[in-house]
């Protein structure tokens, strides 16, 4: 979908031509002589419409008005959740068959958080998966123009804004996949095809024999009982000088989650394609950059495999030894995650990193501790922990930190290996945390578990793209930061690649790469 800010009032919105005409009506509402204003006041005069969050009123052939439908539509107190709350309600006329083009305006300036939230609302309801339901009738809105007195003020917002929902797209494109449309090597490819369309992203895979060559014994032990071969993908952004100290992104890519020899109801099991959905939000995140092109270096690591019951299957008491040199005993096949991350963190020491965040869709245990409002937060730096939190509050996109005290880690110890790879049901989240800290030395690092916000059950079934929009922010926020004042400047998109045209037009059981999460039950 193509956005478009405009600087626009009720009087010039009402002038603004196309199928649907959105206004925003907030409780403090200006009041002016314009057409639009008169037909708001008396429609709350007369009682068919009130300000309050979600209402709506809903009108066709509206004389002085240019578009054919008009819709009011009550945002409350405009804050960025009256928004999000506001625009669910507005999903079906957005999507109507007819609806091609469409305009958004608020009579009152917006907040750049509100705007924010426009943005990602409207391009989470135009989000439509087709990879392999191609009977699925695609879309006929392609454009959206957004209007508010004090759209000048909001271009830096509305670029980042706009790169974020791509990058969102893109990562709930690939979590969505069914595993057979996103294996290893698909993931590889969808990897290499950015790289390919953005000058600045480079890319290196390690097959298997690479893989083991470093040593990551831990990593091989979980892909070892599937036939879908192993990746390691490598991705960099060059956003700065080469000798800036880069932030490191680590994704879990568990492609199909069986839960190995340790085996998981099969109930619900087909969700666990999403457990490479800290995958999908490392290549989501990419995605945005190179829209963005922030002056920062970012280096993206995924270890992806899948986790399957074969015979050649690691088994519970195995023991096996991680490319830090530590041996696991591995007493439980289905907390795997923590498997392939420890080789990866490690990897991640050799490119001195000014700080490493791990994604995951780690465990059940964070799902019941959070639910799938905030994503679980662990870190042993607590300036790191500060500022991904403060980048999540600003994104809208949650997180809260736990605690990693050194108490948590007894229950990973065994007379059989220098740790084992789980620590008992009470406080599962906090002892896979406390595994992986074990692998990351000296380095200012950050796990985000989100188990519970990578995806959503029921009926609304589907990946969510979290969390692109918090580890975007946490990466123009560092930016900004190492930039000299007198070098600060605005971010603005790129023009659309031959990437955004692959990306409209999927060929099913290709690994085409698309715009557009976990193991809950990863651990005790």
């Amino acid at each position: 979908m193509n956005f478009e800010l405009k600087t626009l009032d009720l009087a010039s919105a009402a002038l603004q031509s196309g199928d649907l005409l959105i206004v925003l009506v907030a409780d403090k509402q200006p009041k002016t002589s314009d057409a639009l204003s008169t037909l708001i006041a008396h429609a709350q005069k007369n009682g068919d419409f009130e300000a309050k969050t979600g209402k709506l009123l809903a009108m066709y052939a509206v004389p002085a008005i240019e578009a054919r439908h008009l819709l009011l539509l009550g945002i409350g107190d405009g804050s960025p959740q009256s928004v999000r709350k506001a625009l669910a309600a507005v999903s079906g006329p957005l999507t109507r068959e007819g609806i091609e083009r469409a305009a958004v305006v608020s009579a009152q300036p917006l907040a750049d958080a509100s705007l924010h939230a426009l943005v990602q609302c409207l391009a989470d309801s135009a989000y439509l998966y087709r990879t392999t339901k191609p009977s699925a009738k695609a879309l006929t809105l392609h454009s959206v123009v957004l209007g508010a007195p004090n759209a000048a003020e909001l271009q830096q917002t509305f670029d980042v804004a706009q790169a974020t929902a791509q990058g969102v797209a893109f990562a709930r494109e690939w979590a969505n996949r069914p595993a057979n449309y996103s294996t290893p090597k698909m993931l590889a490819d969808a990897a290499e095809s950015l790289a390919e369309a953005h000058k600045r992203i480079k890319c290196k895979i390690h097959k298997p024999e690479d893989v083991a060559k470093l040593g990551m014994g831990a990593f091989i032990a979980v892909a070892q009982g599937s036939k879908e071969p192993l990746r390691f993908i490598e991705l960099h952004y060059h956003g700065a000088d080469k000798d800036s100290q880069p932030v490191v992104l680590v994704g879990k890519g568990i492609t199909f989650d069986t839960g190995g020899i340790s085996i998981k109801p099969a109930g619900d099991m087909d969700e666990m394609k999403y457990d490479m959905g800290g995958a999908a939000s490392v290549l989501g995140t990419f995605r945005a950059l190179a829209e963005l092109k922030p002056e920062i270096n970012v280096v993206g690591l995924i270890p992806a495999c899948e986790n399957m019951p074969d015979g050649a299957a690691v088994k519970p008491g195995d023991v096996v030894t991680s490319m830090s040199g530590q041996t696991i005993e591995i007493l439980n096949t289905d907390a795997e995650g923590r498997l392939v991350l420890c080789d990866a963190l490690t990897y991640a020491e050799r490119f001195s990193p000014s700080a490493v965040v791990d994604i995951a869709t780690l465990t059940g245990a964070c799902v019941i501790a959070l639910g799938a409002q905030r994503s679980g937060l662990f870190s042993n730096n607590d300036a790191l922990a500060q500022a991904l939190q403060a980048a999540g509050e600003q994104a809208q996109d949650t997180c809260w930190r736990m605690p990693l005290d050194d108490e948590y880690a007894e229950g990973l110890k065994t007379n059989f290996a220098d740790v084992a790879n789980v620590g008992g049901r009470p406080a599962g989240a906090i002892t896979a945390a406390k595994f992986l800290q074990r692998f990351v030395g000296n380095m200012a690092w950050a796990h985000l578990d989100i188990a519970g916000t990578a995806w959503r059950s029921g009926a609304k079934k589907g990946a969510t793209g979290r969390p692109v929009g918090l580890l975007l922010q946490y990466l123009l926020d560092s930016a900004h930061a190492a930039a000299p004042a007198e070098q600060a400047k605005t971010v603005k998109p790129a023009k659309a690649s031959k990437l955004d045209k692959a990306v409209a037009e999927p060929k099913p059981g290709k690994a085409a790469v698309n715009v557009d999460g976990a193991d809950k039950a990863d651990a005790q």
